[in-house]
């Protein structure tokens, strides 16, 4: 790959902006990136994929396509940068109380749940009912994000420093994620900040994932842990609370035990316009977006980054869903 006068910039280098530039360089494209806040809601994500999600135990939105594009992708790319990346992991999903578990038991036969499940299983001490899924796991968002910077500043592609919105020579793809909905550049936003924990506890289960009690945790190697996470719409910074701390504290007694150590407390902001599902599209003269991954960027960044190259490359353009420009058509009937 040239990078003389590369006639692609991509604005931001999270999730989307990391995708992106993997789906361009398979396929020989000049381009350069830059970043200046480091992956933004990327650095610290758990990376969760969980097939079946939320309080309704719905399987998450397009998974069957998503989900075998985005393995494909991380196994290409752990191939080149000679490191894993993709953790599978069964998924554990627990329930609280009985009419919680009557809802999940409700669904298991549906045929949207069907493909995912594997067993229902003995709940564990204090737990309703479980049920086992597959298909799941983690992306090591940091490596992923890291071992991507490093591969692309080898090129000579990847820059990091302050962004210049004004510069045209080349056509700008913004993947900017929360901050740019925060500054407003595609409307009402619905981001989300959360809050989540790093514990090591040795004596934990580490096979699986586990999912209950309002969050999840998730095994991340050599005793250590994941654990979160938070929902707030209304102080979006950065910065860890003694609140975020005492919840994710709280999900992590509940989902593991009392017995444990915290390493790390970390905050973020999600990225949502609507739900999680991500869109792409023409912002304006010369410039793309690829923005509101939510909290399923692991699943969906792959997918929508391969629609996009093919929209800006070959003017194939994406589902209507994913459409930044229905998006915006639809928003004005309250469709979504």
């Amino acid at each position: 790959m040239s990078t003389a006068d590369p006639q692609w910039s991509i604005v931001g280098q999270g999730l989307a902006g990391t995708c992106l530039a993997w789906q361009l360089w398979q396929r020989s494209v000049s381009f350069t990136i830059t970043d200046n806040h480091a992956g933004g809601s990327s650095r610290v994500a758990a990376g969760l994929i969980n097939p079946v999600t939320g309080k309704n135990f719905e399987p998450s939105w397009r998974i069957g396509d998503f989900l075998p594009d985005a393995l494909e992708f991380y196994r290409r790319v752990e191939a080149r940068m000679g490191r894993q990346l993709w953790h599978p992991f069964p998924i554990l999903r627990l329930a609280a109380t009985d009419k919680e578990w009557q809802k999940i038991r409700s669904k298991l036969d549906s045929p949207g749940v069907t493909p995912w499940r594997a067993a229902s299983v003995t709940p564990p001490p204090g737990w309703c009912g479980a049920v086992e899924l597959h298909g799941g796991g983690r992306l090591d968002t940091r490596a992923f994000i890291e071992g991507s910077r490093e591969f692309f500043e080898n090129l000579g592609c990847y820059h990091r420093g302050e962004i210049d919105f004004n510069h045209r020579k080349a056509h700008q793809i913004w993947c900017l994620g929360a901050s740019g909905l925060i500054a407003g550049h595609l409307g009402t936003h619905r981001c989300a900040k959360g809050e989540i924990l790093t514990i090591h506890a040795p004596t934990w289960d580490d096979s699986q994932i586990r999912i209950g009690a309002g969050g999840w945790l998730v095994p991340i190697g050599k005793g250590n842990f994941k654990v979160g996470s938070t929902y707030e719409w209304n102080q979006l910074d950065q910065q860890p609370t003694e609140y975020g701390r005492l919840r994710v504290t709280e999900i992590a007694s509940k989902l593991g035990g009392d017995s444990f150590q915290i390493l790390d407390h970390d905050a973020a902001i999600r990225p949502i316009l609507r739900r999680s599902q991500p869109l792409i599209g023409v912002f304006e003269a010369n410039v793309w977006i690829f923005n509101a991954l939510g909290s399923k960027g692991s699943l969906y960044a792959p997918g929508i980054a391969d629609r996009l190259a093919n929209w800006m490359l070959k003017g194939i353009q994406p589902e209507a869903d994913i459409n930044f420009n229905t998006y915006l058509e639809e928003s004005k009937n309250d469709t979504f």
